[in-house]
This record gives C-alpha cells, structure tokens and sequence, in this order.
C-alpha cells in the first residue's frame, strides 16, 4: 500500500462515525447515554424489572458517583432500543421526564415514564446477582 493510500484510508477512519460505547453493569446489561442525562438499560434473554433497575442503579453508583439518595426516573418505558434495534430497553434519567408528575412510593415496574427509585435502592436489586462473584457493594 503506498503512503498517499494509507494517507486516505486513515483519513476516511478519522470522520466515520463511531458507535456509543456501553457501559456494562454487573447483571450483563449494557447501559448507553443516548442523549444528555439519559441512558439506556438494554435488555438480555429473559430480563425482567428488577434487571434493568439493577443496571441502571449499578450505573449510577460506579460511573456516575451518585448519592444514595439520588432519584433514578424512568424517562421511557419498556420499549424498542434506540442503540440496540433487535433489543428491548428502558430509558432512565436522574430528572422527572417532561409532563410527568413524580410519583409517590416505589414500583418495581419499568412500563410507565415518571417512577423512581432512589440509586441504592435501584442497585440493591443486583444482590446476589449470579453474574457477580464478589457482590460489588461500594456504598
């Protein structure tokens, strides 16, 4: 290959777009920022409630530092993945999503946009994860 070629191939390299990275949780759950303070939890075979709120807990606690108490919303329901098509996902963000009123109490649902739970509480749902030999549990 000549040095005007390799010129040209690492300069198409340099402007083709690059996929978001994900973050992965001690459940397996990939978790992506899909817009500013917005993140996607994608789901795996057979996820259920509890794995997302794992995820997006596990999230907040190790990437993003987050107190305890910080509210953890649902931004978007259960639904199709924005960053993984073939997959389902829920959106979460750390504000009320917009026309959505906080809602009292604690829900293990992912379907409707506006609940929460607090950061620890979310990852307390990783306990015991059979995917984490040492139990992470930095609080």
């Amino acid at each position: 290959m000549t040095l005007k070629r390799c010129v040209q191939v690492l300069a198409l390299v340099s402007v083709m777009p690059t996929a978001a990275s994900a973050w992965r949780a001690v459940n397996q759950h990939d978790v992506y920022q899909i817009a500013p303070g917005v993140f996607e939890v994608v789901s795996e075979p057979g996820s259920g409630a509890v794995d997302f709120w794992c995820g997006i807990g596990d999230f907040g606690r190790m990437q993003l530092n987050l107190g305890a108490t910080q509210k953890i919303y649902i931004w978007r329901g259960i639904g199709p993945s924005v960053t993984r098509p073939e997959r389902a996902a829920v959106q979460f963000s750390l504000n009320e999503p917009p026309g959505e009123a906080a809602k009292p109490g604690y829900t293990l649902s992912v379907k409707q946009a506006g609940d929460s739970l607090s950061a620890s509480f979310a990852r307390q749902y990783c306990a015991g994860s059979r995917f984490d030999p040492f139990e992470r549990w930095i609080d």
